[in-house]
């Protein structure tokens, strides 16, 4: 478990990066608004996470690709809008500061990200 939470970790801010990269250093820059490039970037990173998942932290698990790749995809999606739900709430019915309240959401959406991914997303073939 402790090989795939640090690959969990790599892939994870790899996607990041790809995420942020491409909407600040290309797709807002030739023009596209911001949440249009938003949605593509968030699409970019998934192919980075999903790759890079399926190759090296849910390796052992021998998850077909095609499946693995739907699967995880409504991960992604339904994380991002746990997130953006959880972040709200946080913001409107708490007194704690933006940053703080987005640390708690981030660490609480990895690891419901992390179990989705490991134990449905990512599973072999026996554990279906």
């Amino acid at each position: 478990m402790s090989r795939e939470l640090l690959w969990f970790g790599i892939v994870g801010v790899s996607a990041m990066l790809v995420h942020l990269g491409s909407v600040a250093l290309v797709l807002v820059p030739l023009g596209l608004p911001p949440l249009l490039a938003n949605i593509v970037g968030f699409l970019l990173a998934f192919q980075v996470s999903h790759l890079g998942h399926h190759r090296f932290t849910f390796s052992a698990a021998d998850a077909p690709v095609a499946r693995s790749r739907r699967r995880f995809f409504l991960v992604a999606l339904s994380s991002f809008l746990v997130n953006e739900a959880l972040y709200a709430l946080l913001l409107h019915f708490t007194e704690l500061d933006y940053r703080v309240a987005l640390a708690i959401v981030l660490v609480a959406v990895a690891a419901l990200t992390f179990v989705s991914a490991r134990q449905w997303a990512f599973a072999g073939e026996e554990q279906v």
